[in-house]
């Protein structure tokens, strides 16, 4: 028996010494990682910028320590944004890059995050560099992006998507009868519909009018700006997708939505003569990630002068507490809004939403400090791909909000979800609930049994108490009538376009827009300020950390594939739960 705890002690010892020894090396070797992602890289002349969009992009990207080392490369990272923006614009007056090689088959974005993708490169192509495109298939987002290209090559063999847009919810009452879960529903408006997928098995006439609405808005501001770049008809464009016209590469040549049916080798050739190069010269390229390593400066602030403009970026499901990357926590905005609100400094305030929704009273908590921002300084609200229901709510008191023509907005709407799981529990589990209360109602609201009628009532009054404090807060901060919001609210989306048409949206652009709006309204002028991101992104060590867990959600998505949406789905059930402002729920429009 000693013998035995005597190994079993030099064990533990060992694994402690292990692990003391990798935790060294560990700091070393951030440590050399940091100073060699704090080195430029150095771009050679006759150099071509070389984007691939097929990753996921969000608002910003994550500083990867591990970028451009082997086989921890952060090659599957998402891609910022802002971050992209910047490149190009870098790129423009960089002499060394001489065109872009555009990789766009199928990007893992929102309609407006494509829109301003594509509106940065058309900006490129004013230094008149070239910008071709290869794919070997294409969807509609990836060709709406490609389509500004001066050629397009798509692969021989290869496909391009071309039968228009359509919007798919998941529904899951089925699930829920089988469980023997009962939703207890509370809600105020006919179009709020995120609660729809627990009640129903298929879309209401209500919602798949407003779907359908703002699905032809996309849809039709797509045609329109792919046929001015093409030269193409709009009307054609839509035959084209109505008889499932594009069945092959060649059709896609004979109706001049491509320039050449090619191999990569052939595109290269063709980049090869534009560099004038030998043919068995190699093409210098310079990737995105590398690219932005070019330029050793603060990824926190841009631009120059003594003044700022904070712009404090939110993306993500809105709850209480802290946020994360990828989630709008009430107390991280708050903040970030109440530094900018102090910081001297800064003159004006840029409020960037990307969100669907959540929780109404961190909603309510983050609208409140910028309505004591905007008693300072100029506070400008700027659209990415969502800005509905919650997200609506932050932004509706600025001075000024701007959005993408193709920005999902609106859902001026509030419900409250419960779910009643005493048959579940008894029947699926065998366990069973029994309670004694010192007063009538002190078991409310409640889970594990049926509410009462009176109970009941009383959350349907305070969701209907909620929606008349939103619509009354929307009226006022869009200065317009009660009765105008309500007209316009109930719960219904609505795009960019339509929301400027409507009130709900004072112009369309993206967040270079609202930036130099936020800059006139405090009387700045170009090159007078610098801009400050918040929140700040997370220390080296930290990324580094979280490099080797990686990210949830992917880790899930590899995991489960096409499983991963639906886990992901239950997951976000917890949230749900009390008063809340969401869209409906996990809508992909594609």
């Amino acid at each position: 028996m000693r013998q035995f705890l005597k190994y079993v002690l030099a064990t533990i010892v060992g694994l402690l010494l292990f692990s003391f020894v990798g935790f060294l090396l560990l700091i070393g070797l951030s440590a050399a990682l940091s100073s060699s992602s704090d080195q430029k890289v150095e771009v050679k002349e006759n150099s071509v910028l070389k984007i691939d969009l097929d990753k996921p992009i969000e608002e910003r990207s994550a500083d990867n320590p591990f970028n451009g080392f082997g086989p921890i490369d952060a090659s599957g990272d998402a891609i910022g944004l802002i971050e992209l923006k910047q490149t190009l614009k870098d790129a423009k007056e960089d002499d060394n890059i001489k065109g872009i090689y555009l990789q766009a088959e199928s990007p893992s974005a929102g309609w407006a995050s494509v829109e301003e993708i594509r509106n940065a490169l058309i900006d490129f192509k004013q230094s008149k560099k070239f910008v071709y495109a290869y794919a070997e298939t294409m969807n509609e987002k990836g060709y709406y992006i490609a389509s500004i290209a001066d050629k397009i090559y798509l692969n021989p063999v290869g496909d391009l998507e071309w039968n228009g847009l359509d919007a798919e919810l998941s529904f899951f009452k089925g699930t829920l009868d089988k469980l023997g879960i009962k939703p207890e529903i509370f809600r105020v408006g006919e179009f709020k519909s995120a609660v729809e997928p627990f009640i129903r098995e298929d879309m209401s006439e209500p919602n798949k009018r407003q779907v359908t609405s703002f699905i032809n808005s996309i849809n039709d501001h797509m045609l329109v700006r792919v046929a001015q770049s093409r030269g193409l008809r709009v009307d054609s464009l839509k035959r084209y997708a109505d008889k499932l016209t594009i069945q092959k590469p060649a059709d896609a040549l004979r109706t001049k939505l491509v320039t050449n049916i090619g191999y990569q080798d052939e595109l290269e050739s063709v980049i090869r003569k534009e560099l004038g190069l030998d043919e068995k010269k190699k093409i210098n390229y310079v990737s995105l990630s590398k690219y932005e390593r070019s330029e050793s400066t603060d990824p926190n602030t841009e631009g120059t002068g003594s003044n700022r403009i904070a712009v404090v970026v939110a993306s993500g499901d809105i709850h209480t507490g802290k946020g994360e990357e990828n989630s709008i926590g009430s107390e991280t905005i708050v903040e970030e809004l109440r530094k900018a609100r102090l910081d001297d400094k800064v003159k004006a305030i840029v409020l960037r939403v990307n969100s669907g929704g959540g929780s109404a009273l961190a909603s309510d908590v983050m609208y409140r400090e910028v309505e004591l921002a905007r008693k300072v300084k100029p506070v400008i609200g700027s659209m990415s791909d969502y800005a509905a229901s919650g997200g609506y709510y932050m932004l509706m008191g600025c001075d000024k909000i701007v959005a993408q023509p193709n920005t999902i907005t609106g859902s001026i709407g509030v419900f409250s979800l419960l779910f009643n799981t005493e048959t579940f529990f008894k029947d699926k589990l065998g366990v069973t609930y029994d309670r004694v209360k010192s007063n009538e109602n002190a078991d409310f609201p409640a889970v594990t049994h049926e509410m009462t009628p009176f109970q009941k009532q009383t959350l349907q009054r305070a969701t209907e108490r909620i929606y008349a404090d939103f619509t009354s807060k929307a009226a006022a901060g869009r200065k317009l009538p009660v009765d105008s919001i309500r007209a316009i609210a109930g719960g219904r989306v609505w795009t960019g376009s339509q929301g400027k048409a409507i009130g709900l949206v004072d112009q369309l652009g993206g967040l270079d827009d609202a930036i130099k709006l936020a800059a006139q309204s405090a009387k700045l002028k170009e090159g007078d300020y610098k801009l400050k991101y918040q929140p700040r992104k997370k220390p080296f060590f930290e990324q580094l950390m979280s490099s080797f867990g990686g990210d949830e959600e992917t880790r899930v998505q590899a995991q489960l594939g096409e499983l991963a949406p639906y886990v992901k789905y239950l997951k976000k059930l917890k949230t749900m739960e009390g008063i809340q402002m969401r869209l409906p729920f996990e809508m992909t429009i594609r």
